[in-house]
């Protein structure tokens, strides 16, 4: 039988929850880097005992941590995060240029192919990517130094690189998506970048469909699909059919279209899924109520998912990197919550239980289904 495992990363550590395919009794490990915010904890495709985690703490910094052994050790790799060339500045919130600066990794990407290869997006927004399994890092400057760079400017949570995608067909095409900036398509490894926000809108910029500038929250793609996007944005639930050239909304009949998650069925390409938020000064469900939307025809017509989740007096967060799929037959559904919950459905959604209850606020959720 299947085994699924769930890396967890939090405010106060990291978590690797364990099952059997039938996702009901589930094992609990950790904390591990207890006391340190883990950005973001993802394994390998290639060699699932693989595992990457990003280590962060306002006093002691950024270290990236790896595991060979499925998350029963760790070790600290390769931490020189340099900027290529010459620093360059972006301007600030009050129009004055600042310089860029390495504060944290928000997400690690593995290879879909490779196991030693692996992408890291940071803060100030840059991409970065090893060849040896994380011991030395190296810029991919062409991001960084593109002519629009003057224009982005820090989301509430700063300016960071926090979604990457990787195409499953093409290798030398990735998405990146960074707040507040927008969402970026590579077609050549990553040596060059265009912006692909045509059709996003954003009433808070000068001008609301500029090139760049709009906060994207998350990216989402199918791997038999891989041209059609999915985007969760700072407003609006957005599709795009065409890599990213261009983008229509898909909100429609959700109580909220602000939230911060958004995901696809693993077997299924046009179910989709996110969590609305009040807005973005009330960073909780409407009405207290915990609820996560389908959509089975790729957006605009929604249906909210409540059977095991609090419907009352519920006042949590859904963070862009805290949802995953796995992929077994019966497609299993996983969320965790700024209140320490993490959700399975081993149903696509229509039922839901909680794994664990109490964990720090979580920052991540990815899922790897172990044969």
């Amino acid at each position: 039988m299947s085994q699924i495992r769930v890396l967890v990363g939090t405010r106060k550590g990291a978590f690797v929850l364990t099952s059997d395919g039938k996702r009901e009794d589930w094992k609990i490990d950790g904390p591990h880097f207890a006391g340190w915010e883990i950005y973001h904890i993802k394994g390998s495709p290639v060699n699932p005992n693989r595992i990457y985690a990003s280590q962060s703490s306002g006093w002691f910094g950024q270290v990236v941590q790896r595991s060979d052994d499925g998350g029963k050790s760790w070790e600290a790799v390769g931490n020189k995060f340099a900027y290529d060339g010459v620093t360059g500045t972006h301007q600030w919130y009050d129009g004055t240029p600042h310089p860029w600066e390495f504060k944290r990794v928000w997400h690690l990407e593995p290879s879909l192919t490779d196991a030693e290869a692996v992408y890291a997006g940071v803060e100030d927004a840059a991409i970065f990517n090893s060849s040896d399994g994380g011991k030395e890092w190296k810029e991919l400057p062409g991001l960084r130094t593109h002519g629009t760079g003057s224009q982005w400017q820090p989301g509430a949570g700063g300016m960071g690189l926090h979604t990457i995608l990787i195409d499953p067909v093409n290798n030398e095409r990735m998405y990146v998506a960074i707040s507040a900036a927008g969402a970026f398509r590579t077609d050549d490894g990553g040596q060059s970048w265009k912006p692909v926000n045509t059709g996003l809108r954003s009433e808070f910029m000068p001008d609301p469909v500029a090139e760049v500038g709009h906060c994207v929250h998350r990216i989402a793609l199918h791997k038999s699909k891989p041209s059609t996007l999915f985007m969760q944005k700072h407003w609006d639930v957005m599709r795009s059919d065409n890599a990213g050239d261009s983008w229509t909304e898909v909100s429609g009949n959700l109580p909220t279209d602000f939230g911060f998650v958004v995901d696809v069925h693993a077997h299924e390409p046009e179910t989709i899924y996110v969590v609305p938020i009040l807005s973005d000064s009330m960073h909780y469900p409407p009405d207290g109520a915990l609820r996560v939307y389908r959509s089975k025809v790729g957006g605009n017509e929604w249906e909210p998912l409540t059977k095991g989740l609090p419907q009352q007096n519920c006042y949590v967060n859904v963070l862009r990197d805290a949802m995953a799929v796995d992929s077994l037959d019966s497609c299993g559904i996983y969320f965790g919550t700024t209140g320490g919950q993490v959700y399975v459905s081993p149903d696509g959604g229509d039922s839901w239980k909680a794994i664990v209850h109490d964990l720090p606020a979580v920052l991540s959720v990815e899922v790897q289904t172990l044969a």
